[in-house]
């Protein structure tokens, strides 16, 4: 028996072991669908492709095995797994890529033989672009790939995936059954609850009566909840909100609608929850509804992403012994994610369980609309009592309430202010959390990034008072499109306190800038988690906060008082190590582009004005820091408006915005206000800068950087690029403002005499493609 054969064997008899749950072909198969998808996946590119094994599972018709061996083990992978027909790792992912068109697909690589072996697994969703590892170096149970598969945040995406489609059918479906968005993760919410009851999932089919089926469907919700703890005020108000669907004129007039309904959320929603346990499901619902939104604004709440929920009962260590308060519990979604954690910790143990279920959850909800669905949620997630109350959490008795319970973990995502004047500050409902704690509690809140930056006004007097009471651990930049599903624009950052410990005035922060969470926008789905990254990135986080690391371009420690910026973007040190060559190059090329498509040159090249530089830019230069007032006089811009503009004509004069395109030009005027020769800073979005050569004049919120030295064409684009380098600083709530820009410094080349070597960054730039465009 050759080599590759004994390999073989040792697949086959694993496999062989699982005969009742395993159907194994060999090179070929007999299902069409399979055979189609391998009919051009030859290794060499020609014909069909014949892989060692594919095994389909009897229990999982969705996830089929594809197997390659080696004989050897120095064929088990090459280093760009582009070796199809020579290495195991090559061909499984090759024959993977080929049937992931049609299935989730398990890639094994096996090579060496039983005394020694190499094993790699591969999974590859339908929805994914490549395969990431799983399982581990050895072969496993069917039963055992299966439950790996299932519980992969790869099949959860995909599952999620499939039931965004769903909600994007159901919410249109509603729409025209003229079902309010306020409405429909109500509707969801008693159809959810009542197919708890077995008699409810047994007997709707059968009943052919609209109306009487919507009464049906409360009476049934309302039953199990009362059956749960849930009675009195509490009740009633959850009931008045369901009572809707008696009420719904479409709904209980177009015969099987309604239990069509039914039929297809037990189908989708109710499957998945069941699949993916402790995920906040109504809350993912709304959210949807929310992106579909028709007419109505929906219920008026932003709620926080449940990767953010997950990601702060770990930023919190909540464990099976936590007791966690929701001071603004929305649709619960902090309390489930809690929920999962302290599940987890209990390792099995059935009466922590339940005592985490029924005496370590609470939260508090103010709005009739909203309270239901908290209420809902938390149940049909089998917490056992379902402990939120309905409430003001400013309220004396239930401020009071909460505290007999001795909460040690507070989390909360409060309500942004719509209304300057008359809304409670987001603030002050952190406060209220942490006086509902025990001492030495964690509080992990949610709010706008001007309550970390504000330095003056109502809001530094919160700060104050939150110092002097409490201990701040962390304030963690978020990504500046984190609510986009919820429709919300508003930047946002995560602050940590621990409770009833005034904080020490030299005690350092934790400042965490947490911008790229992997998650991309797509015009189905709103934001997601494509490529899988959020794990590592989450990971990454965790470990930087829990041993208060300091990384450039990620996280530093720095003591804060009440009237510092709590950000990391004004304290950290920029990773200067991502500056490359290409950046250079880009400044050029767009600032060459804006030249040609002005017309400011007939045409343009890729030519170096010089000659390139070999070395890599830091070798054998040394960098020092400079801070910009010192180099630049900075100041401000006239204003012109545009509608001023309309009495001038078209001229040679660039008219400067706060766009980042065209070099921030927007056109050109026979008028000006401000001289070249500068750099122009954009202060109102993203902090832009371009290097305005000619007279100019400029919209509002364009800031000027003069230099107090002879600044040539080429330093400037030197320049330019890393100030641009460092506009990961400032967005929508932080602004690149000219008291910032004061403060702000960059790290240059450096003479001997410690001064900033003008002569090489010149030098340099020529040694740039298109540099040969700028004089």
């Amino acid at each position: 028996m050759s080599g590759e054969r004994k390999t073989e064997a040792v697949v086959r008899r694993h496999f062989d072991e699982y005969g009742g749950e395993v159907v194994v072909e060999e090179q070929d198969s007999e299902s069409p669908k399979i055979a189609k998808l391998l009919k051009a996946a030859s290794k060499s590119g020609a014909g069909p492709g014949r892989p060692d094994f594919i095994v389909t599972l009897e229990n999982e018709p969705d996830l089929l095995v594809v197997v390659e061996c080696k004989a050897d083990v120095s064929k088990h992978e090459s280093p760009e797994r582009s070796a199809y027909a020579e290495y195991a790792v090559d061909g499984a992912l090759h024959y993977a890529a080929h049937l992931s068109r049609g299935f989730d697909v398990l890639a094994i690589a096996v090579s060496g033989s039983a005394a020694r072996k190499r094993v790699s697994h591969f999974l590859h969703f339908k929805t994914q672009r490549k395969a990431v590892e799983a399982f581990g170096e050895n072969l496993l149970a069917p039963g055992e790939y299966i439950r790996g598969y299932r519980n992969d945040p790869g099949k959860f995406r995909q599952d999620f995936a499939s039931l965004q489609a769903f909600i994007k059918d159901l919410n249109n479906r509603l729409h025209i059954d003229k079902v309010s968005e306020s409405n429909r993760s109500l509707l969801i919410s008693a159809v959810l609850i009542a197919l708890e009851r077995g008699s409810f999932k047994r007997g709707y089919p059968a009943e052919r009566n609209p109306r009487a089926l919507a009464r049906m469907t409360v009476d049934a919700a309302i039953e199990s909840l009362r059956e749960a703890g849930v009675g009195g005020p509490r009740i009633e108000v959850i009931k008045q909100g369901f009572e809707f669907l008696v009420a719904s004129p479409v709904l209980i007039a177009k015969r099987g609608e309604l239990r069509g309904i039914i039929a297809d959320i037990d189908e989708n929603v109710n499957s998945f929850r069941k699949t993916h346990q402790y995920r906040d499901v109504l809350g993912s619902l709304y959210i949807e509804f929310l992106r579909y939104a028709n007419s109505d604004k929906g219920l008026g709440i932003v709620l926080t992403p449940p990767h953010v929920t997950e990601l702060f009962a770990d930023l919190a260590g909540v464990n099976a012994k936590s007791v966690v308060y929701d001071s603004c519990a929305g649709t619960g979604g902090f309390l489930i994610s809690a929920m999962k954690k302290m599940i987890d910790d209990a390792k099995g143990d059935g009466k922590v369980e339940s005592r985490v279920k029924t005496s370590q959850l609470y939260g508090v909800e103010i709005q009739p609309n909203i309270y239901p669905l908290a209420v809902s949620n938390m149940f049909v997630h089998q917490d056992g009592k379902t402990n939120i109350i309905h409430g003001d959490c400013f309220d004396k008795n239930v401020i009071a309430r909460i505290k007999k319970l001795k909460p040690n973990v507070g989390m909360l995502n409060p309500p942004y202010k719509a209304d300057k004047k008359r809304d409670v500050e987001e603030l002050d409902f952190v406060l209220n959390n942490l006086e509902c704690l025990s001492q030495g509690g964690t509080c992990v809140a949610i709010a706008p990034m001007q309550c970390a930056l504000s330095q003056g006004g109502r809001i530094a007097d919160l700060k104050r008072e939150l110092m002097s009471r409490h201990t701040l651990e962390a304030v963690c930049s978020m990504p500046d499109e984190l609510f986009f599903n919820s429709k919300v624009g508003v930047v946002s950052c995560i602050m940590v306190f621990t409770a009833h410990r005034p904080h020490p005035g030299e005690k350092n922060v934790f400042l965490g800038y947490f911008k790229d969470d992997g998650f991309e926008k797509r015009k189905i789905g709103g934001r997601q988690d494509v490529d899988g990254r959020w794990t590592s990135i989450e990971r990454r986080w965790l470990k930087h906060y829990m041993n208060r690391r300091t990384a450039p371009g990620l996280s530093v420690n720095v003591p804060l008082g009440p009237r510092d910026e709590w950000s990391a973007e004004l304290y950290m040190e920029t990773d200067y190590s991502r500056l490359t060559e290409q950046m250079f190059e880009d400044t050029l090329h767009d600032y060459s582009t804006f030249l040609f498509r002005s017309g400011l040159r007939r045409s343009v090249t890729d030519d170096r004005a010089g000659r390139r530089r070999e070395k890599p830019l830091y070798v054998g230069k040394r960098w020092r820091v400079f801070n910009l007032e010192a180099l630049f006089d900075i100041g401000g811009t006239t204003t012109t408006p545009i509608r001023e503009l309309e009495y001038h004509r078209r001229g040679e004069h660039p008219y400067v915005t706060t766009q980042a395109t065209d070099n921030g030009v927007a056109g050109f005027y026979d008028h000006w206000t401000e001289d070249g020769g500068v750099i122009s800073v954009d202060s109102a979005v993203i902090g832009y800068c371009s290097y305005q050569a000619e007279k100019f004049s400029a919209s509002d919120h364009v800031e000027t950087l003069t230099p107090k030295f002879p600044m040539s064409a080429r330093v400037a684009m030197f320049l330019v690029t890393l100030l641009n380098m460092e506009r990961y600083r400032y967005n929508y709530g932080r602004k690149r403002s000219q008291t910032r820009l004061r403060r702000e410094s960059l790290r240059l080349p450096a003479t001997g005499a410690g001064e900033p070597d003008w002569a090489f960054m010149e030098r340099y730039i020529e040694g740039v493609r298109y540099s040969a465009n700028v004089a």
